[in-house]
């Protein structure tokens, strides 16, 4: 394997988002947006009130998703040189027994005492026998596709909480609507969620409702 096919096989199986990265940045939007939605309804009252309230969200959504793209990215590159460390790692090994060691310490803790080195040994005698490794962690078409995904999710997720201030003229309306739809897209999430770590789908996406109500109570506590 040289350099240039480790590059382009990283990740390459594996989605450009799990499912969990979509959902965590999608309610990290809403909850931008519901928040800020909140915190300045009362201000934007008067002409052209609704224009106001989805300019400022979406303008606070903007700088959030390219914030949260970047480090995107920067986690991608520092999790991929940590890999290649790794590899380097085992191929530097004294021995056999160093090398699997080094290996079993990457393991997360609670799968430490499950796996044996005999399990170990297949793996590293593959990446000893590994011929190429980059010097130092590149970026992939695919790293820069991930991180448009995660700034269109966040920009995306402003519409449902701002947008009815555009529809409905009265704000009280506009904030209850926006923060109906916030809820029921809270729901979807956490439905997904657990759909996807084997909880209670429709148990996670009540938690994740109940959490949304609290924090938009926390909101009009706050003043919004």
């Amino acid at each position: 394997m040289n350099a240039l096919t480790y590059e382009r096989d990283v990740d390459t199986h594996e989605p450009i988002l799990d499912t969990v990265d979509r959902v965590s940045e999608l309610c990290f939007g809403l909850f931008m947006a519901l928040t800020f939605v909140g915190t300045v309804s009362a201000a934007t009252a008067g002409a052209n009130a609704g224009q106001k309230m989805l300019y400022t969200a979406l303008g606070c959504n903007l700088a959030w998703g390219l914030a949260d793209a970047l480090m995107f990215l920067v986690r991608t590159l520092t999790n991929r040189g940590r890999r290649i460390m790794l590899a380097l790692a085992v191929q530097n090994a004294p021995d056999a027994g160093a090398g699997r060691r080094v290996l079993h310490d990457a393991l997360p803790t609670f799968m430490r005492p499950l796996v044996a080195d005999d399990t170990l040994e297949p793996i590293r005698l593959k990446i000893a026998a590994t011929t190429g490794l980059p010097d130092r962690p590149r970026f992939v078409q695919r790293d820069f596709l991930g991180a448009l995904c995660i700034f269109i999710i966040i920009v995306l997720s402003t519409f449902p909480v701002a947008l009815p201030f555009i529809i409905f003229r009265d704000v009280p309306t506009a904030l209850l609507v926006s923060r109906v739809l916030t809820l029921a897209m809270l729901f979807c999430c956490g439905l997904a969620l657990g759909r996807y770590a084997g909880w209670g789908p429709w148990k996670a996406g009540l938690a994740m409702t109940i959490f949304g109500v609290l924090l938009t109570m926390a909101i009009i506590a706050l003043g919004g």
